[in-house]
């Protein structure tokens, strides 16, 4: 997202400056920066300074709660990566490998703090909202993985359970980015609620599109290998809606997919399966669904006269895979 550069820049040098603090002992703190230092988009960060421009918020003012959104997002990272026993994350080594789990369950705890600490720099009025939504958030994202984890021994996961999964587990993180944006600006519930269901919307949109690329996408462009999803068989919206066609010839076909072994027939078969029976079709319908849905909550905003172009088009960045 060559549009925004700029502010990754300006976060890449706070966070920079946040990890290259001398502190003891370095077996804790090496591990923090080790992580912090694998980059990332920072989409949620550039949220909330996004959400602060809209209403003339400089990024000099949202940058802590900038921070904070990051630094959590980043704890959340490094505990799943430990439930999920994931070796790598962005391509390193994941910190309870490098390292142990030990050290990983405290390297995040560390980051947890720490999202607090930057949203203390705020000592005004706008602290108790901030820290409600901070603190709701939290609680939704850990229920969430949780829900995630149970749903690994059920056969029977519905669509709408996994659709509120992946709204706890991910979007709302993105809706309060946005919202501590508008709570900075001092806005109305209205206002802040408006872009909070912007970001939750858009949230469960990219995830959608996230396993349908998981599936048919370039991994050279994706930057994963696909098919993961299906050699696993995780609940995601594809396995899930072809788990639950009703004609017979399908049902059979995917009972066919659940008994082949893990290697590349499986993708091919499973792409080919998809394609037949309407799950990706489906798929990308409801992943429409719920980008038009946060395009309706943008464009409120932009009837009530707030400049939302950068906006608009991080959005569309965010969706663009798909081309």
């Amino acid at each position: 997202m060559k549009e925004f550069s700029e502010y990754k820049a300006y976060l890449e040098n706070e966070i920079t400056g946040i990890i290259n603090l001398d502190k003891e002992p370095q077996n804790l703190f090496n591990p923090l920066k080790y992580f912090l230092s694998l980059g990332g988009k920072r989409i949620r960060p550039i949220l909330t300074i996004l959400g602060g421009n809209i209403f003339g918020v400089p990024k000099e003012e949202s940058i802590h709660a900038a921070l904070s959104i990051e630094l959590f997002h980043n704890f959340s990272l490094i505990h799943d990566d430990i439930m999920d026993a994931a070796p790598f994350r962005r391509g390193k080594a994941t910190v309870h490998i490098k390292w142990n789990s030990s050290v990983a369950i405290l390297c995040g705890d560390v980051l947890y703090v720490e999202a607090y600490q930057q949203l203390e720099k705020y000592t005004d009025s706008r602290l108790p909202l901030l820290l409600k939504r901070f603190n709701e958030t939290a609680i939704e994202v850990c229920q969430g993985q949780q829900m995630d984890m149970d749903y690994e021994s059920r056969n029977d996961v519905t669509e709408a359970e996994y659709i509120e999964m992946i709204r706890l587990k991910t979007s709302v993180l993105l809706g309060c980015a946005l919202e501590f944006g508008a709570i900075l600006a001092h806005q109305s519930e209205e206002t802040r609620l408006r872009l909070y269901e912007f970001g939750v919307s858009l949230g469960i949109a990219f995830q959608i599109q996230d396993d349908i690329l998981d599936l048919y996408g370039d991994p050279e462009l994706f930057g994963k290998q696909v098919g993961g999803d299906i050699l696993a068989h995780k609940q995601t919206l594809l396995f899930i809606h072809a788990r639950n066609t009703s004609d017979s010839t399908y049902q059979q076909d995917f009972k066919t997919l659940l008994e082949m072994e893990a290697n590349p027939d499986k993708i091919d078969f499973a792409k080919r399966l998809f394609q037949e029976n309407g799950t990706l079709t489906h798929a990308k319908e409801k992943m429409s669904e719920y980008y038009r849905l946060a395009m309706e909550n943008l464009d409120k905003l932009e009837n009530d006269s707030f400049p939302i172009e950068e906006l608009h088009i991080l959005a569309k960045n965010l969706m663009v895979r798909m081309n």
